[in-house]
């Protein structure tokens, strides 16, 4: 079980992309009470299949924004297993030659953990 209540609240939504709206809004204001709350490591070990995937996703993208803001990363978001095998792409509405240009084309924590976004579809207003 994901112990973060952000995040937790995220994965149990019933939609993935309002959650993951909701994540991006709180990475761009950088707020403080959700960034803190990242401190406090999540126990990987306790989480079933699909926390584990979501997680994956949702850790590249804190890993990216908080380098952007020049924040710290904390060492969960780095964990090996927040990695997927093969590229998963978030968006489902990417030709071929789109899927290429993003696997060569987005920043290193999306790359480490195989998760591809389209910057264009995470970029705030």
């Amino acid at each position: 079980m994901i112990g973060n209540p952000f995040l937790r609240a995220f994965c149990e939504s019933s939609d993935r992309d309002t959650g993951i709206n909701q994540l991006l809004e709180l990475l761009h204001n950088q707020d403080s009470e959700f960034i803190e709350s990242l401190t406090e490591p999540v126990e990987l070990d306790r989480c079933t299949e699909e926390e584990l995937c979501y997680l994956t996703i949702v850790s590249a993208l804190i890993d990216y924004y908080l380098q952007r803001h020049g924040l710290p990363v904390p060492p969960w978001i780095r964990d090996s297993r927040l990695s997927f095998a093969k590229p998963f792409f978030y968006s489902r509405r990417l030709s071929d030659l789109e899927k290429v240009r993003l696997l060569y084309s987005c920043p290193a924590p999306f790359k480490a953990r195989n998760v591809y976004f389209d910057p264009a579809g995470i970029c705030r207003v």
